[in-house]
């Protein structure tokens, strides 16, 4: 990627806007970085950028900002339907994402992940066992996850690998975007409003792979039908990886011992049984299966991955235990922002469960999350712009309606209802199966919210 002297358009001042405006200019590159925003209403300080020399432009993005431009990085969180993008298409400006920027200036391989749940289990898992594999340092986890993928593949440099978060809006503006190692771990519906269709959703999914060649590999969940069909269109070698099925060749639970092991190239390559892993859940099970599957086709050996496998507890946020108060476990799955996440953290415990759902209402589908909710919830606490909804949706699928209670839009009343609801062996479990925007600026804010609110109880 030529950036010395060229012009270049940041749009979307957020986490992967301010690094690629950064990175941009290192590079030698005249950098204005846009937000529709004003600057009080971002999070960002930008001192930073202003001293490096990059101009800064808040507010209304007129056509005009196109004057001169030779390049628009766009970040994921603006969609390339926006009027500012689609006039540098008609104009023939390139436009690309950060994650594009960061494939053309990486030097070492991505493995990258992508899927509606599970990626940054999956990603941060994958980055450990890399890390257990390659040279100090020489291992980079970015991308959804929250860390610029573009600074992740400057820092790396030459001889190592890159653990990439995918999601759907990253590959909207995306062309020549290659990982070695691409896994899809499900397609269920999600950013249905972002993208229009359930069909755009999963072919934006699909972009993740769409220009690998016969020297690359493609993970997929057998078990999830979306996947397992897009084995038809890949150009790598398939590896499949499944919990349910033993398999001829890829990454599998094997029933006779409950081990997880691999079949590649004829030879069977054990790993370590489903009780060792330190992740408990059988969406977890597949969540390893699929890191396992990958950094074994970057390159790490048996030897390597099972000590990372035995030894990784998972990820802030999702399913994640925050304390016991008085025999009652609370669990902070604030990640969960759809429905089918959320229906993984209920198949994860017996039942006798006291959930705290609701949030920004993605107006998915809800019939089968308040099957399990009425299948295993005791009580049902709800909050934020969707607790309306989900309440006429729990009572129309048989859920008593005096065991719902609705809290308004207080994380604090919620806590404090689950407190005095909560019996030995019960757990309280955060699990909102929505988006957090009507409340918090993002699900890690919500979750350390409820965390907060734990942790002062008494």
């Amino acid at each position: 990627m030529e950036l010395a002297g060229k012009k270049v358009l940041v749009i979307g001042a957020g986490i992967s806007g301010f690094a690629a405006a950064k990175v941009a200019k290192r590079f030698g590159a005249e950098v204005t970085l846009s937000d529709a925003k004003q600057e009080a209403d971002l999070k960002y300080d930008f001192a930073e950028l202003r001293t490096l020399g990059v101009e800064l432009a808040f507010g209304p993005q007129q056509e005009e900002m196109l004057a001169g431009v030779d390049m628009v990085i766009v970040s994921p969180a603006v969609p390339v339907r926006v009027p500012i993008i689609k006039a540098a298409y008609e104009k023939g400006i390139r436009v690309l994402s950060e994650v594009e920027m960061a494939y053309e200036l990486a030097q070492s391989p991505f493995a990258s992940v992508t899927g509606t749940n599970g990626k940054t289990t999956t990603v941060t898992l994958l980055g450990e066992l890399l890390a257990a594999h390659f040279l100090a340092g020489k291992t980079g986890v970015g991308g959804n996850i929250g860390i610029p993928l573009v600074e992740e593949a400057l820092r790396v440099g030459e001889g190592g690998a890159i653990a990439a978060e995918i999601s759907s809006y990253q590959m909207e503006a995306t062309e020549d975007f290659h990982p070695h190692v691409a896994a899809v771990l499900n397609v269920t519906p999600d950013h249905i409003v972002r993208h229009g269709s359930m069909e755009v959703y999963q072919a934006m999914k699909e972009r993740m792979f769409a220009q690998q060649t016969a020297e690359d590999f493609l993970v997929l969940n057998y078990d999830d039908s979306h996947t397992r069909g897009m084995a038809e269109r890949a150009h790598g070698k398939v590896c499949y990886f499944s919990r349910k099925e033993e398999l001829q060749e890829g990454a599998y639970v094997r029933q006779a011992d409950n081990r997880l092991v691999i079949i590649w190239a004829g030879k069977v390559h054990e790993l370590c049984t489903v009780e060792e892993l330190g992740i408990k859940g059988g969406h977890n099970v597949e969540n390893a299966l699929a890191a396992a599957a990958s950094a074994f086709l970057m390159g790490a050996t048996v030897e390597e991955m099972v000590p990372v496998l035995k030894a990784f507890k998972g990820v802030e946020h999702r399913i994640e235990p925050v304390r016991e108060l008085d025999g009652v476990a609370y669990y902070n799955d604030s990640k969960a922002t759809n429905t089918d996440s959320a229906i993984k953290a209920l198949e994860t415990f017996p039942g006798h469960i006291i959930l705290l759902a609701g949030g920004d209402d993605k107006l998915t589908d809800l019939t089968e999350f308040m099957g399990l909710v009425k299948e295993r919830c005791d009580e049902l606490i709800l909050l934020g712009a969707a607790a309306e909804r989900f309440q006429e949706e729990a009572i129309k699928n048989g859920y008593p309606k005096e065991h719902i209670h609705m809290v308004g839009f207080s994380m604090e009343e919620a806590v404090a209802t689950a407190h005095k609801l909560a019996k030995a062996p019960q757990v309280v479990l955060l699990s909102p199966a929505c988006a957090s925007f009507d409340m918090y600026e993002g699900f890690e804010a919500r979750g350390r919210d409820f965390k907060r609110l734990v942790n002062d109880l008494r």
